[in-house]
């Protein structure tokens, strides 16, 4: 099944109190820093999910950007809905879907989690690592478009609640690093890793480029 990559670029922590996409990443920005792991993992379209208006940084060439009805601030439903909608349109059949502030994330994990959504039994690959569940570093099935839009429509943007309505498979960090690929590159699941204030981003800058 063809890949995609999709960022959702359009959140913003209060603690932060400035949009995490164009953070400085080692010469580069997060955004970019995120999207060119994916285009590494995944055999499909890249794609950046931005809120209205939002300026981005500078993007390798081929990226596709798509802009969520819904301003920023009102969670991830809609911005998952339209990025999974505009994947599918493109072809992929799945996608792994992230936020843009993962300044550890590893090709190899976007592989595994990815490689959790072959068979007929699941919709959504969910890590379960660090003692959460991590949605925003996940795989999904782009044929769920409809369901988040509808729940969307309904007032539901939790997107925790999606999980119980479809066929979801839990990965613990057991399962993710029974793959030798991801032991080896990643092997306490730093992937996962975000920064929400300046102190976690600050840590985070002040450790060499991955």
């Amino acid at each position: 099944m063809t890949s995609a990559g999709i960022v959702l670029a359009g959140g913003r922590s209060s603690r932060m109190g400035t949009p995490k996409a164009g953070l400085e990443w080692h010469g580069s920005t997060l955004l970019r820093r995120t999207v060119e792991v994916l285009a590494q993992a995944v055999d499909g379209p890249v794609l950046v999910v931005a809120a209205p208006g939002q300026g981005l940084p500078a993007l390798p060439g081929g990226v596709r950007v798509v802009t969520d009805p819904e301003p920023a601030g009102r969670g991830p439903v809609v911005g998952l809905a339209t990025g999974l909608r505009a994947a599918g349109e493109l072809g992929a059949a799945t996608a792994f879907c992230c936020a843009t502030d993962l300044p550890f994330l590893h090709p190899a994990y976007v592989r595994r989690v990815l490689a959790a959504l072959t068979g007929d039994d699941v919709d959504v690959a969910l890590p379960h690592v660090g003692g959460h569940r991590q949605p925003l570093a996940a795989g999904y099935l782009t044929s769920l478009a409809p369901t988040l839009a509808a729940m969307s429509e309904a007032g539901e943007l939790r997107l925790g609640a999606l999980f119980p309505k479809v066929r979801t498979r839990e990965l613990t960090p057991a399962t993710l690093l029974a793959d030798p690929d991801l032991a080896r590159a990643d092997p306490h699941l730093e992937s996962v890793t975000n920064v929400n204030s300046p102190d976690d981003y600050a840590a985070a800058r002040s450790r060499p480029r991955p």
